[in-house]
């Protein structure tokens, strides 16, 4: 009953903080206000467990399964060295140089300690990440960069933490076996993710050719799969986290949910965001939770040793500033090494300038992925040896994520408003372009069958006169959708801003008019004229009318384009 009442407790809380942030206007992100909720909830009494290995199990596989599956493929493709030069090599350097930089300024921490305590702190957190760039005020290629970076680093860190671990516990490093180690759990990772997922897909491709597409059951499947993705490459010893991005990767590249119905389409997407949703939100009220409990042991440890709190918390603010200065200066030497290169190959690259590299300093989070590796640390028992300075290095893991995360909170809006748009993101210009496209092909197409239908007898087709009179409404239709979606110099300003105009007000009207269809219908269920079957069939048509009609306004470009 206890595990019972946490758990809505959670999901109560989860579902109250997005709503409180909106309705107060609280100008901080949604992940702060969640920790903040939370060390209030574990103050008034809720204490919730943190075990680090099913929260690994829990929220990480679906979360990266679904944020690789919405990382675009090809951006991914063209920036590929830049994130794996973070990906990799900023976590091995902050692992080494921040690792020196800990052991000096707390001598007690001995130095494979302070290098596990670095090498947990330096993967970014792919879910505090989004939240801080989401919004679209971030250039798209600088959250493209970041999103495939916290995507990556997660394997890489953990790995360096492992290592580092067993030198602190044993005495015994092979540079060596630790390279050795960490190819065969990377690639051996990025197999499994890609065989497993791919396996599923032509699973679910012979289910959809035979017509066996039940929504419910294929999505049950598809959430399933990287929580399976994620323990068969674990049990191999090989990196689950990879596995679940590698999974998520191939389940796009294969295109199967194309295969699938509308239906089943639009409640896959339901149910990812939910679950986005929830367990985003989840995580860093876990984290919120927890926080109180580690200031005071913070305190308490800092009490026992003699030294005054205020020291631990200059040693936090120390080592998140070196941690930041690391991560530019590893930005900035990227940036470099990519400017020298297109020079020697007489290429044009994209150059970042310093505000750009400074955005992508502080967006450089860390979460609760942290946090839950520096837990799993050997707690000292009657029966064996803890880890030498665990409580010490938990409280400073916990100061830096909430230091990264205010940092980047009270930084990252003024650094957004200053930069420029980003030119180079084609987003944009290609829907537009894509949607012309299309519109372009739907009235070949009904030319065609005008035509066609011009040589035909009428006497031999008695639809004649239906038939021409559909294509009339259609030509009108599409003609209608070139006019407000054609921006070049050949189109006429203005028709395309009256065409813009007369299709939001028929827009508005059609809303409006849905809103009456819902009020009557409501108006029948309750004078009984009709059955609850009734209401709902009927309501889940003007849901899909409603949804169709939201998705066109959202594509209207707006008048002052025009």
């Amino acid at each position: 009953m206890n595990i019972l009442f946490i758990v809505l407790a959670l999901l109560t809380v989860t579902g109250l903080t997005a709503l409180l942030a909106k309705i107060c206007r609280i100008p901080l992100p949604l992940p702060l206000i969640q920790i903040a909720i939370g060390s209030l909830t574990a103050l008034g009494g809720l204490q919730v467990g943190f075990d680090p290995d099913i929260f690994l199990l829990l929220f990480i596989p679906p979360l990266l399964f679904a944020d690789a599956y919405r990382m675009p493929m090809r951006e991914f493709g063209e920036l590929r060295n830049v994130i794996i030069f973070l990906a990799l090599g900023l976590v091995v350097f902050t692992t080494i140089g921040c690792g020196y930089f800990i052991h000096w300024l707390i001598p007690p921490i001995i130095l494979p300690a302070a290098f596990a305590l670095a090498a947990v702190l330096s993967p970014t957190d792919a879910v505090s990440v989004g939240s801080m760039i989401e919004g679209g005020k971030a250039p798209a290629r600088v959250v493209h960069i970041l999103h495939g970076e916290a995507l990556l680093n997660d394997a890489s860190g953990l790995v360096c933490f492992k290592f580092a671990v067993v030198a602190a516990m044993t005495g015994i490093f092979s540079f060596q076996h630790a390279l050795e180690v960490f190819f065969i759990m990377s690639v051996g990772g990025v197999l499994i993710g890609c065989a497993l997922a791919w396996a599923a897909c032509r699973a679910e491709h012979l289910l959809l050719v035979r017509g066996y597409d039940d929504a419910p059951t294929h999505i049950t499947l598809a959430m399933i799969l990287p929580f399976a993705i994620y323990l068969i490459a674990d049990s191999l010893h090989c990196s689950g986290i990879l596995a679940a991005v590698a999974g998520g990767m191939t389940v796009k590249f294969t295109g199967v949910m194309n295969e699938a119905t509308t239906e089943t389409r639009l409640r896959a997407a339901t149910v990812w965001d939910m679950v986005n949703f929830t367990f985003n939100a989840a995580i860093f009220l876990l984290l919120g939770l927890q926080l109180p409990q580690l200031v005071r042991n913070g305190f308490q440890l800092a009490r026992e040793g003699g030294v005054s709190p205020w020291k631990l918390l200059v040693a936090i603010l120390l080592i998140q500033l070196i941690m930041s200065v690391t991560r530019f200066f590893w930005i900035w030497l990227s940036t470099t090494a990519r400017r020298i290169i297109a020079r020697i190959r007489h290429r044009n690259t994209v150059i970042p300038s310093l505000r750009t590299m400074a955005v992508m300093t502080v967006a450089g989070t860390r979460g609760a992925l942290t946090l839950a590796a520096i837990l799993s640390l050997p707690v000292a028992t009657a029966a064996s040896t803890g880890f030498p300075g665990r409580d010490l290095l938990v409280t400073l893991a916990a100061g830096v994520i909430i230091c990264s995360l205010l940092l980047a909170s009270m930084t990252m809006p003024p650094l957004l408003a200053g930069l420029a748009p980003d030119d180079n993101d084609p987003t944009q210009r290609e829907l537009s372009a894509m949607r012309i496209e299309l519109a372009q092909v739907a009235l070949h197409f009904l030319h065609k069958q005008q035509s066609d239908l011009a040589e035909c007898d009428e006497d031999e087709n008695e639809s004649h006169d239906l038939k021409q009179e559909a294509i009339s409404r259609l030509l009108h239709e599409y003609q209608d959708m070139q006019k407000r979606l054609d921006d070049t110099e050949a189109a006429e300003d203005e028709i395309r801003l009256t065409a813009i105009r007369e299709k939001r007000t028929e827009l508005s009207l059609r809303f409006h008019i849905i809103r009456t269809m819902r009020e009557l219908l409501h108006k029948r269920v309750v004078e009984k004229r009709i059955n609850d079957e009734t209401e709902w069939t009927i309501r889940q048509e003007l849901d899909f009318m409603e949804r169709e009609l939201q998705i066109e306004a959202k594509a209207l470009p707006s008048t002052h384009d025009a």
